[in-house]
């Protein structure tokens, strides 16, 4: 279980995460709202990035801090397309992804094998990165992220920039990863995340506003198309980006 008890972070005068707590238990977790209300900043407090200025953030119980490398370990973490070396090959950033992981170098061989096939980039494994399109750049943040075997995965706008087709192929992905593991997914994209999440969380301006099943916040809010208007009555149009209906 991965629980926040009222973490808050704070960036001189501003507020970006303000007494947020949660209880995950594993599942697929989509966490909605607008550019600014904090998401990045909540992913990056889950991962360890950052520290919360007050609260704290525990795995099973233990505040992940003293856990040190063995939290890890038991991480996956995609940010949004960033950090990846353009003259590397997709195998070759891989594997200095899983030393940086501390897989060891025997298994390093079949476990990069496992993840390039998971994300259907097998043939593509020894192209320079600067070659990929950007879902294939998207897909190899998701193979990195899924290396060895990682029991939490962070995913932070993992369909920013893709097309319909490459969204769907992300959202496919996801859904397979589910199970034993805890999946967080960050947009601000409904359609993203409507059809794989099993609980959504809505955060607005670093406040955890609401929380529940597609079906409960529905209800709630009345809302008899869907998630979509459940975000358009709470963030208002003009913060929904309906550049995709996939």
């Amino acid at each position: 279980m991965l629980e926040l008890r009222d973490v808050s972070k704070k960036y001189g005068d501003k507020t970006a995460l303000d007494g947020i707590s949660l209880s995950l238990e594993p599942g697929i977790y989509g966490l909605l709202g607008p550019n600014g209300a904090g998401k990045s900043t909540l992913m990056n407090v889950i991962t360890g990035n950052l520290r919360p200025t007050t609260g704290e953030v525990r795995w099973d119980g233990t505040e992940i801090s003293s856990l040190g490398a063995s939290y890890r370990s038991l991480l996956g973490y995609a940010p949004q397309q960033q950090g990846l070396y353009d003259s590397f090959s997709g195998i070759r950033f891989l594997s200095y992804m899983a030393a940086l992981k501390g897989i060891p170098g025997k298994k390093q061989t079949e476990e990069i094998r496992r993840v390039l096939e998971f994300v259907n980039l097998t043939q593509a494994g020894r192209r320079p990165v600067r070659t990929y399109s950007g879902g294939m750049k998207q897909r190899l943040l998701i193979a990195q992220a899924v290396l060895g075997d990682p029991k939490c995965i962070v995913l932070d706008e993992p369909t920013a920039g893709l097309d319909p087709k490459e969204r769907v192929r992300v959202r496919q992905q996801i859904l397979a990863l589910s199970g034993d593991r805890i999946i967080m997914v960050s947009t601000h994209v409904v359609s993203d995340i409507e059809p794989v999440a099993t609980q959504i969380l809505l955060l607005k301006a670093g406040k955890l506003i609401d929380q529940g099943t597609m079906e409960e916040l529905c209800g709630k809010y009345k809302a008899a198309r869907g998630l979509e208007e459940v975000y358009l009555r709470i963030f208002g149009e003009e913060e929904h980006d309906l550049s995709d209906r996939s």
